[in-house]
């Protein structure tokens, strides 16, 4: 009696075909009265008494031990199915996509590669990849109790879709989702939702952003497309066709007014009324994403310090990166240790020649409210050294701190008024915390002292 060893060897489909014939019975399964033919399998059969000569007598010599991965419950109709039965399955595509994903894992634990899964049923290695991480997503739906409504929406070509919204948190996908069927949206209008919604914190403090509620999926894709529409004159058509698609997905009242104003014009007193707004945020505060700078459109260069190193680092710092070349080689007026790669975020970008990022190690360095969590982590704080005159009563400054042995810190511009301090080290332009799986503790006007 032969038997389907998982040992991964290129086969030609004549020999395939005398193996077929020869085992018949081996072949057997609840599907073989479906007449398909089937596909090139790479594998071999063995005898039993061959494959057990074909192992190791000492385990320790075995040094490579190929990879499986993790056990997938398969649906209760599949459980019983024999390998033949499986690659059926997969290659007539003989149930909803997320039912029959479970079968590649299946496959690949028996010791079938994703080229030899391809081959036998048709299944691109990308396609593989995508199902079964869209199944992943699926089931965080079905476990955060989204309505069979929504699920249902995505058993016809919903992979692609859900599969664009992998990176976001539990929460964030059940908001998405429906988002995603209520607009109808395909893989490309899924990638954007993704990309506003992750994107989103990273604008805090830029215009107008306080007037869209992150919990919407619909207002971070309408402040992605109201930060567009900057980009072109005004007016122009692609100007108010990038406003028109953010009126058209945002889903607060605040946002849907911001747009419309914008569209229709603005008198004198409300956009005095909107920059008023915008000063009440003291600082951005950015918690880096996992993956941020890879995905990252541009990026920028600054040099780091210690904030233990002390103040004369500071102002050692190099104060020119540039790029050259095609292949825009980052080159330095001078050498330096340490340096950090950040997105290219807008108050990154504008602090010039005089950017140089401290790195804290303790985060109550910073003027926040007593009794937060998030006071105790690591983080960097981007200033402006060429800004070092006390201006703005509700802006941040980096100044020294005599009182702490870390010797330097960040107070509020009107603190330091009263102090009589008119002087600074750098006006803060950026804190930026560390990547956390948690993006839902961004900082508020309210968390400040």
């Amino acid at each position: 009696m032969h038997s389907l060893s998982p040992s991964i060897t290129s086969i030609t489909t004549l020999n395939l075909k005398s193996i077929y014939n020869n085992n018949r019975n081996l072949l057997n399964s609840p599907f073989s009265s479906i007449h398909h033919r089937l596909k090139p399998i790479s594998a071999v059969l063995n005898s039993s008494s061959n494959r057990k000569q074909q192992q190791p007598t000492d385990p320790q010599k075995q040094l490579y031990q190929p990879f499986r991965p993790p056990p997938t419950p398969l649906p209760s109709k599949f459980e019983n199915l024999d390998i033949p039965a499986r690659i059926d399955i997969l290659a007539n595509r003989l149930g909803v996509w997320h039912e029959y994903a479970p079968l590649i894992t299946s496959l690949i634990r028996e010791g079938f590669s994703s080229p030899s899964i391809e081959e036998t049923t048709g299944i691109s290695g990308v396609e593989q990849n995508r199902i079964i991480v869209a199944t992943q997503v699926r089931d965080t739906l079905v476990q955060a109790n989204t309505d069979e409504e929504t699920l249902s929406f995505f058993d016809n070509g919903g992979a692609e879709v859900l599969y664009e919204i992998r990176l976001l948190s539990t929460s964030q996908r059940a908001a998405a989702a429906k988002f995603l069927v209520e607009n109808r949206c395909d893989g490309k209008g899924a990638q954007d939702l993704a990309r506003a919604i992750k994107d989103f914190p990273s604008r805090r403090g830029e215009k107008n952003w306080e007037s869209f509620d992150y919990t919407l999926p619909g207002d971070c894709l309408s402040y992605m497309y109201y930060r567009q529409s900057k980009e072109h004159k005004n007016p122009s058509d692609q100007r108010d066709a990038a406003l028109q698609l953010a009126l058209s997905v945002a889903e607060s009242e605040k946002a849907e007014k911001i747009v419309f104003e914008e569209l229709n014009g603005k008198t004198e007193g409300d956009e005095e009324e909107v920059e008023a707004a915008v000063l009440k945020v003291p600082v951005p505060v950015v918690r880096l994403q996992i993956g941020e700078v890879a995905e990252a459109t541009s990026v920028v260069v600054l040099p780091v310090v210690k904030a233990e190193e002390g103040v004369k680092v500071i102002f050692e710092a190099p104060s020119e990166v540039k790029n050259e070349g095609e292949f825009g080689i980052v080159v330095s007026e001078k050498g330096w240790e340490k340096w950090v790669v950040l997105p290219g975020w807008e108050p990154v970008v504008n602090v010039g020649k005089g950017g140089v990022v401290v790195s804290f190690l303790d985060a109550r360095v910073l003027p926040w409210k007593a009794n937060r969590w998030y006071k105790e982590e690591p983080i960097l704080v981007v200033a402006d050294r060429n800004k070092r005159v006390v201006k703005n009563d509700d802006g941040f400054y980096l100044v020294v701190d005599e009182g702490n042995e870390v010797g330097l810190k960040v107070q509020r511009g009107l603190v330091l008024k009263e102090s009589g301090v008119s002087e600074c080290l750098g006006n803060v332009v950026l804190v930026v915390r560390p990547p956390s799986e948690n993006t839902d503790d961004q900082l508020g006007e309210e968390d400040w002292d």
